[in-house]
């Protein structure tokens, strides 16, 4: 089982490097279907499997001019506070409903609504005009809503990254998957640290997070070496083949966990 999960985690690890959406909204809903761990574990080695791909991804592709600190740093900064946001969230929803399926199955609601909507407008983006936001306060907040969303869901980062930084920032696809990458990061940092100091930290296995974080750390080489040589219209196919995917591992998770 655990060379099962390891490969679940490098393909998702190397395709979500990629895309920009980090490859935690791969490998939270498709364990999850699985069932092969409690909802709480899931999230937080797929958080750490996340770090490590992110680690690898951003120290690679940091002198490839992708990355806009003018716009990371501040997004970064409201995603580290929203990653604790996040957490606490989801540590209260934990404690308040004390039903593993039932705290799946509403993640798996909300993130399957998220990947609707950043689906449909990928697909429409060309009709859209986007915007080309500047200052402090407004990218901060747009960090803090991301680093929410991905901290919450256990995904380590997700899809609404790429929609959101196109549209408020007018970046292409491969300068928006590298900068969502460092979102990431930072938010999965916050996280972390967050789980730790409130002694939150689920059971789990070693063998487990040691092949998902060794997973992670490879998907992160491999994607940050292939992001240089995709093209952005194949990073594009790829990303709405993978969101439509990941929408039927949500409907399927829900159905499952509700039923």
């Amino acid at each position: 089982m655990i060379i099962l999960v390891f490969l679940i985690c490098l393909a998702a690890s190397t395709i979500g490097g990629i895309c920009g959406i980090g490859g935690g909204v791969v490998i939270k809903p498709v364990l999850d279907a699985i069932g092969i761990m409690p909802v709480a574990t899931v999230s937080f080695l797929s958080g750490l499997t996340v770090l490590a791909m992110a680690c690898i991804n951003v120290w690679k592709n940091r002198k490839g001019g992708e990355l806009d600190p003018q716009r990371s740093i501040p997004l970064g900064i409201g995603a580290a506070v929203g990653g604790v946001a996040g957490k606490y969230m989801f540590s209260a929803l934990k404690a308040a409903v004390n039903n593993d399926r039932v705290v799946g199955a509403v993640q798996a609601i909300v993130l399957g609504i998220l990947v609707l909507g950043t689906l449909l407008y990928v697909l429409c983006k060309k009709r859209i005009t986007t915007k080309n936001v500047s200052g402090m306060i407004v990218p901060v907040l747009i960090g803090l809503f991301l680093g929410i969303c991905s901290s919450f869901l256990g995904i380590g980062g997700g899809p609404m990254n790429l929609a959101v930084l196109y549209y408020f920032f007018s970046m292409s696809t491969k300068q928006a998957a590298v900068n969502s990458i460092l979102i990431i990061l930072l938010s999965q940092i916050a996280s972390l640290i967050m789980t730790i100091v409130t002694g939150t930290v689920p059971d789990f296995s070693w063998g487990n997070l040691a092949g998902m974080v060794s997973a992670g750390a490879l998907g992160g080489f491999i994607s940050a070496r292939l992001h240089k040589k995709l093209s952005s219209e194949l990073t594009d196919k790829l990303f709405i083949g993978l969101m439509v995917v990941i929408l039927g591992i949500c409907v399927y998770n829900t159905v499952r966990m509700l039923s």
